[in-house]
This record gives C-alpha cells, sequence and structure tokens, in this order.
C-alpha cells in the first residue's frame, strides 16, 4: 500500500505538465516583473496612503473651520493668539502649567 502511494506521487512530480506549472507558479509568484510578492506590498502600501489621504483631508478641513472662524471673529482671534502662541496685554502675566512630558 505505501508503496503505491510513493510511486502514485512520484510518478506525479515526474510529470512535465506538473513540472511546467510548479516551475511556472514559482517564477509568477518570485521573479516575475510583476510579482505577487511585490504586488502585495504594492498593495498595502495603496492601503496605507488611502488612510492618510482620509487622515489629512480630515486635517485639512478642521483646520479650514478654524480659519473661517478667525477669519470671522475678533475675540476668536485673539483667544488663538493667547492659546498658541502665547501672547499677553501688556498688563497681565501668563502661567503655562505643562503636563508631564510635554513640552512646548
Amino acid at each position: 500500500m505505501n508503496r503505491k502511494f510513493w510511486h502514485k506521487v512520484f510518478s506525479l512530480v515526474v510529470n512535465k505538465y506538473f513540472l511546467s506549472l510548479v516551475v511556472f507558479s514559482i517564477w509568477i509568484i518570485f521573479f516575475d516583473q510583476h510579482n505577487l510578492v511585490d504586488r502585495n506590498k504594492s498593495k498595502q502600501h495603496l492601503n496605507q496612503l488611502k488612510k492618510d489621504t482620509v487622515f489629512y483631508q480630515e486635517k485639512i478641513r478642521n483646520d479650514r473651520e478654524k480659519m473661517k472662524l478667525l477669519k470671522t471673529n475678533l475675540q476668536n482671534l485673539e483667544r488663538f493668539a493667547r492659546e498658541q502662541y502665547l501672547m499677553k496685554a501688556p498688563d497681565e502675566e501668563v502661567f503655562v502649567i505643562l503636563k508631564k512630558g510635554q513640552t512646548k
């Protein structure tokens, strides 16, 4: 029984069509100009770029809203300048409190 099994396996492996299929598959997977390994890497890179695009579009939308608020209301502009650039009026003092590990 065991001998018959190995004889069938050997005859399959020696078959020229099977060998051609194996060589072709190996060539396509690893060595071709457009091999599957590079295609997979490119697909992952493309997916990452799509995620980055969504992130930056959201960031642009948020920044546009902030700019619109700053351009329409002087109180918002003053608050923004005080918070982001630590600006102050001549007669006041500013105390900056940072959390551990935070730098400004």
